[in-house]
């Protein structure tokens, strides 16, 4: 339940656990990159003040928390640091 409920109905076949769930998350927001941003705010929009999530929100890296293209979508705007998953460049 903690997870957004954005992926389209044909996408939710197969496995649905924790971990499938979160790569078939990560796969429909990978898709949908290419579509307008505001499109992509939209469905990021309402999952905004949701807890981060490990692997879909953010990864550890050689010690080091990097948020992923989802994590910036839900804050909104661009934080201006020249992050490695910004959408809005």
């Amino acid at each position: 339940m903690a997870l957004p409920n954005i992926l389209p109905v044909s996408q939710t076949q197969g496995c649905l656990c924790r971990t499938c769930l979160i790569e078939k998350l990560k796969a429909h927001i990978e898709s949908i990159s290419t579509h307008p941003i505001d499109e992509q705010l939209a469905l990021a929009r309402p999952f905004k003040h949701s807890a981060a999530i490990e692997g879909l929100d953010y990864n550890i890296e050689d010690g080091l928390l990097v948020m992923s293209r989802w994590a910036h979508l839900k804050r909104g705007n661009c934080c201006g640091n020249g992050c490695r998953h910004c959408p809005y460049s």
